[in-house]
């Protein structure tokens, strides 16, 4: 299979797509495998924790929504 061959392929589905109103986005992650990944992972749970743990009123929230959810896997 030509490389032409499988461009022409992938624009004819790009125009497809564009044609039913999709447009294509590009989106930015974090790259998984740096070396400090994890650590910022950690860094940004401890301050999740910690501004959860200040927020009573979310706390509240989060319980009530718990407990609303009895019976949803039976």
């Amino acid at each position: 299979m030509s490389a032409s061959h499988v461009n022409a392929r992938v624009q004819k589905h790009r125009a497809a797509l564009r044609m039913a109103g999709l447009r294509p986005v590009q989106i930015w992650v974090p790259d998984t495998r740096r070396p400090d990944f994890a650590e910022e992972c950690r860094r940004q749970s401890i301050l999740v924790a910690q501004a959860d743990s200040a927020d009573t009123a979310m706390q509240q929230f989060m319980d009530a929504a718990l407990a609303d959810v009895g019976g949803w896997t039976e």
